[in-house]
This record gives C-alpha cells, sequence and structure tokens, in this order.
C-alpha cells in the first residue's frame, strides 16, 4: 500500500510539473507570441544568430517543443530559410537545457512567491497581456512547488530494494534505458520534465553516472518526436525541419549510447554531485549538438528531404503552385487562379455543411467544417507567398492587376472561411446542443438566404475566372439584394416576436446572428466584382454608375471585339 502510494504522489508531482510548464508556454505565447514570432521571423541573418534567436524564444516558452512548432510554421510558409530554421532548432534544444539548470537550483522559497504573485496578477489586472503574463508566473510557481514534490517522493526511493533492482537492471541495458526516457519524454511532450526527474533520482542515489547519462540521451531523443508530429499536417518544409532536429538528436543518442564509459569519467571529474552530473549532461548534450551540427546544417538537411519526398501526399504536395512556372508570368498566375477557384469550392463545401448542420440539429458536420477551414487558411497562405514571389520579378500592368486580383480574391475567401466556421458553424452547433428549433417560417427564410449566398459565390466564381463585366455588374446589384434580404427576414422575425411565437422567441438570437454573418458573407463574396468594374471606369464612389452609361460601357468594348 506505501508503494502505491509512493506512485500516486509521484505522478501527481509529475502532473503538476507538466501543468506548470504548460501554464508559462500559453502565458508566454499569448502575452508575446506576436513578439517572439517576430524576433524569430527577424533573427535569420545567420546560423549564429539564428541559433541564438531560437535559445532566446526556448528561455522565455520553457519548451523547446512550442519553440519547434513556430519555427516549423514559419519554415512552410517560406518566411524562414530551412538552413535558418534548422540552426534556430539547434538553439532552441540548448535552451531548454539551461532552463533545467535554472530549475535545478535551490529556490524552494520562490515557489510559494510565485504562485501569491501568479494568483494575484490574474485576480487583480484587466489587460489580458498582465493576465497572462500571471498565469505564466503562476505555472512558474507550480513546477517549483512539483520540484519540491518530486525530491520529497523519490528520497524514499534510496532504500528501496524495487527501485534499486529495476535501476540495475537498466544499468545492463543500456539501449533499453534510452528507449524508456525517450517514451516517458514522448508521453509528456517534454524533455525537460524527464530530465529533472533522472536529476532528482540522480540525488537520491539511485542513478549511476552511466545510466544517467542514456537517461538524459533518451529524453532529449524523445523530446525530439512530439514537434514532429504536430507539424504533420503544416507540410513537407516543416516535416523536413522537425525530421532533421530529430536525426540530430538521434545520432547524439547514439554517439552517448557508445560513448557513455568516458564520457561519464570526465564530466564525473568536473560535477562530482549528481544531480549536478545530470544538469551538466543534459547541457553539455545540447551543447555539443550545436557545436558539431551548425556548419553541418547542409548534409542534415538534405538526408531529411530525401527521408520526405515531396510526392509523400501532404497538403503541400496536392497544391498544383509550381515554383518552376515562376519565370512565365502568365502560367504562374493561371496556376495561382486555379488554386484560388479550389479555394472557393472549399468554402461553398462548408456552407453546405453548415446548412446541413442548421437543418437537422446536427453537431457532425462541424468537424469537417473545421478541417476545411483549415484547408483554406493553407491554400490561402500559399497563393500569397506564391504571388509575392511572383511579384518579385517583373510583371507588366496586367499581370500586375491580375495578381492583385487573385491575392484580393484569396483573401476574401479565407475570410469568408472564418465567418463560417467561427460564426455560422459555431450557431449551428449551439442549436444543437440547446436542442433549439427555428419556426417554420424562420427556417425558410435562412435556407432561402443560404441558397442566394451559394448563388452568389457560384457567380463570383465565374466572375473570377471570366472576368465578364455583365456578371460582375450583376453580383453587386445581388449584394444590394443580399441586404435587402436580411432587413426583410429581420423585420419578419421580429414581428413574430411580437406576436409571442415560442420557438422565435427561443431562437432569436441566433436567427439574428445568422442573417448577420450571411449578410457579411455575401460582402465579402461582391468584392470580386469590383476591380473588374473598377477598370472599366464603371464605379464611382464604390456605387454603380447609371444604367445608360452601364450599357454604353458594356457595349462598347463588346462592339469593338
Amino acid at each position: 500500500m506505501h508503494s502505491t502510494i509512493q506512485l500516486i504522489d509521484l505522478l501527481g508531482a509529475a502532473a503538476l510539473l507538466l501543468w506548470g510548464l504548460r501554464l508559462i508556454k500559453t502565458g508566454v505565447l499569448r502575452a508575446y507570441g506576436v513578439v517572439l514570432r517576430q524576433w524569430l521571423a527577424r533573427g535569420a541573418g545567420n546560423r549564429v544568430a539564428a541559433a541564438f534567436w531560437g535559445f532566446v524564444a526556448t528561455l522565455g516558452l520553457q519548451s523547446s517543443t512550442a519553440t519547434a512548432v513556430i519555427i516549423a510554421s514559419f519554415t512552410a510558409r517560406d518566411i524562414l530559410r530551412p538552413r535558418m530554421a534548422q540552426a534556430m532548432m539547434l538553439g532552441a534544444n540548448l535552451g531548454t537545457a539551461i532552463v533545467t539548470l535554472i530549475l535545478s537550483a535551490d529556490l524552494h522559497w520562490m515557489a510559494s512567491a510565485a504562485i501569491f504573485l501568479g494568483v494575484l496578477v490574474q485576480n487583480t489586472t484587466g489587460s489580458n497581456r498582465n493576465r497572462n503574463m500571471g498565469r505564466a508566473v503562476l505555472g512558474l510557481g507550480f513546477m517549483l512547488l512539483a520540484l519540491q514534490l518530486l525530491g520529497a517522493v523519490t528520497e524514499p526511493l534510496r532504500g528501496s530494494q524495487t527501485t534499486v533492482a529495476i535501476l540495475s537492471g537498466l544499468g545492463n541495458a543500456p539501449a533499453f534505458a534510452l528507449l524508456i526516457a525517450a517514451g516517458l519524454a514522448i508521453l509528456g511532450s517534454s524533455s525537460l520534465a524527464v530530465v529533472v526527474l533522472v536529476m532528482l533520482l540522480a540525488g537520491a542515489g539511485v542513478v549511476g553516472p552511466e545510466l544517467a547519462l542514456w537517461l538524459v540521451a533518451g529524453a532529449n531523443l524523445g523530446g525530439a518526436v512530439p514537434p514532429w508530429l504536430a507539424v504533420r499536417a503544416e507540410g513537407v518544409a516543416a516535416q523536413r525541419l522537425t525530421l532533421a532536429n530529430l536525426l540530430v538528436r538521434a545520432i547524439g543518442a547514439l554517439a552517448v549510447l557508445v560513448l557513455a564509459g568516458p564520457i561519464a569519467r570526465g564530466l564525473g571529474q568536473i560535477l562530482t554531485q549528481p544531480d549536478h552530473f545530470v544538469v551538466g549532461a543534459h547541457v553539455a548534450f545540447n551543447l555539443a549538438l550545436l557545436i558539431v551540427f551548425l556548419p553541418l546544417l547542409t548534409p542534415i538537411s538534405r538526408l531529411a528531404e530525401r527521408l520526405t519526398p515531396a510526392t509523400s501526399g501532404t497538403p503541400a504536395s496536392r497544391s498544383h503552385l509550381d515554383d518552376s512556372l515562376l519565370s512565365m508570368p502568365e502560367m504562374a498566375l493561371a496556376q495561382a487562379a486555379r488554386e484560388t477557384l479550389r479555394v472557393g469550392d472549399l468554402v461553398s463545401e462548408m456552407l453546405e455543411r453548415t446548412v446541413t448542420s442548421l437543418r437537422d440539429s446536427d453537431e457532425a458536420p462541424f468537424t469537417d467544417i473545421a478541417r476545411l477551414e483549415e484547408q483554406v487558411d493553407q491554400q490561402h497562405e500559399a497563393i500569397k507567398l506564391y504571388v509575392a514571389r511572383l511579384c518579385r520579378g517583373a510583371l507588366d500592368e496586367d499581370d500586375a492587376r491580375r495578381a492583385g486580383e487573385i491575392v484580393s480574391y484569396a483573401i476574401n475567401l479565407e475570410h469568408i472561411g472564418d465567418i463560417v466556421e467561427g460564426g455560422l458553424a459555431e450557431i449551428a452547433v449551439k442549436k444543437a446542443r440547446k436542442k433549439l428549433a427555428f419556426s417554420n417560417e424562420g427556417q425558410a427564410e435562412i435556407a432561402a438566404f443560404f441558397q442566394h449566398t451559394q448563388e452568389n459565390l457560384r457567380m463570383a466564381q465565374a466572375i473570377f475566372l471570366s472576368r465578364d463585366a455583365t456578371l460582375a455588374r450583376r453580383l453587386v446589384a445581388r449584394k444590394v439584394e443580399s441586404r435587402r434580404i436580411e432587413a426583410e427576414s429581420a423585420e419578419h422575425h421580429l414581428q413574430r416576436m411580437r406576436i409571442g411565437r415560442a420557438e422565435t422567441l427561443e431562437t432569436s438570437t441566433i436567427h439574428l446572428d445568422i442573417l448577420r454573418d450571411l449578410k457579411r458573407v455575401n460582402a465579402h463574396i461582391a468584392s470580386v466584382a469590383y476591380p473588374i468594374l473598377e477598370g472599366l471606369g464603371m464605379l464611382e464612389e464604390s456605387r454603380l454608375k447609371s444604367d445608360a452609361i452601364l450599357k454604353a460601357r458594356i457595349d462598347g468594348p463588346a462592339g469593338n471585339a
């Protein structure tokens, strides 16, 4: 029974350590995430500078996994070059080792102070940034408290025959010890927590120097796996980056596996205390990787490219954007336009799923809508970056205008996706969970507005492809009709409320919110027509000119053709 209680205490302390780490990460990201991202994006002038900024970011986030995911997302969006991103990863690895060194200091009094200060800041400040910093300070206090609890729990392990027998067995099985530590780091999504546990066990006298080295190497190896798994949907560039980091740590772990004896003897002469030995081994491991592999980024990246080919079926590989066509603007713009039309098809599917969810009071489509919205974001980002690379070259006036139209339409489609997922789809989920039902008239009005919106989107797709002025004028006129539909439906809804219709009173908020969001969607859809009409001189202060002038302008180009 006593052993069971010890195990529960150990698991609880480890969970508190991971929770504190999570609070620090989320607090710092929410408070200063934009600043960190800007620093990382600008700090890639050379390998040394990139490694330094990766190191600094990890000191702030207390997690190399979080830093790795941010860097990978930048690489996937072509903001960072792969070599510089890999240098940042090496700096991030060293940063998490320095965090372990800081936490190993005897700062037990700071746990209570940090918890008190974190709670005080969260409960007394009105600033969102300050509240998030209070969250981070509270997380630091939890981590320090967890270290105290872990120390108290592992102290009795010194005399435990079972623990000694298990660890003695691991001492004779270095590969197995390395894999166990790697598995724990993967489960906890943190190498730091595993290294801290090894440090406390070493301080209790139950882990020898060579076994400590194997466990530390395994923790570092396992710590590289969560970022690799986390960026599976980010595209091939992000996968290659995190795989390269995993390969670097794997090479380092194999070196420790072979050279543990000489390393333990040499490091043991410098660091005589067991807990200091573990922390020193962790820092030395990542420092050695930084020194050895910083000049070798190119071969490591090439190996990762061979192991992760572009035809692996990732979202990036499904894109039809071909960089080899950037020297031929007309073909490149045609491919970008085709990709933008695919984004429009995804948005149309999102609207269809939302209508189904509203009609059937079913939450299931929301998962599909979220997945589609993520694809919209990825393709929208890819289109913007592709056109940006194209615009670095010399474009004539017509090509530059078309490039602007493509980016503008892609941005508006991405905004529509946000409205559908964050507004309409969430309203559908709320309706399903609360078991609400529209009145028959309200349901018909909403269905008709959705159908009107879908028709407008199909017209916008045709206008974007053909640049037909007559269709563009018709779409702008339908935008006015959208406002009329929204106003009339809102008025009918209020009339039903005044006569006390129960289902109308229950669904009043969500009915009006749907009308508002569909009106916004139609405004974004109609935006595809404005560049075409403006180019033909058919707009005056964002309003259509008179029918006579429009007819003359439209008939003129047609007659000349």
